[in-house]
C-alpha cells in the first residue's frame, strides 16, 4: 500500500487551486483542520496519522499540520471522501 498524504489546503474551499486546493469548490469544506480531516478519515475506514507539526510548503507560515493514510486508492477519491466525511461531521456538532 502507498502512503497518501493529505494536506488541509487540498480539501479547503477558501484556497485557490494555486495555494494547494485539489477539489472543486462545491466538494470541498471551509477551512478544515487536520484534525478534522483525521476525524473524517478514520470515520471513513482508513488509519489515519496525524502529524500537527508539519508545515504546508506553500504556506509554510501556516501551522496546520496533516494527516498520511495508507491506501490504494485514488488520491481524489481518497479527498473526496474525506471532505464529504469533514462535512457531516460537522452537521453533527450543529
Amino acid at each position: 500500500m502507498a502512503e497518501t498524504i493529505i494536506w488541509p489546503a487540498y480539501i479547503d474551499s477558501s484556497k485557490s487551486r494555486s495555494e494547494g486546493r485539489r477539489l472543486p469548490r462545491d466538494v470541498a469544506v471551509d477551512s478544515p483542520s487536520a484534525a478534522e480531516v483525521a476525524n473524517a478519515a478514520k470515520q471513513v475506514g482508513y488509519e489515519p496519522e496525524y502529524e500537527p507539526e508539519k508545515q504546508y510548503p506553500r504556506s509554510w507560515w501556516e501551522n496546520r499540520g496533516r494527516v498520511t493514510v495508507e491506501t490504494d486508492e485514488d488520491k481524489g477519491d481518497v479527498l473526496r471522501a474525506v471532505a464529504a466525511y469533514v462535512e457531516v461531521l460537522r452537521d453533527t456538532d450543529e
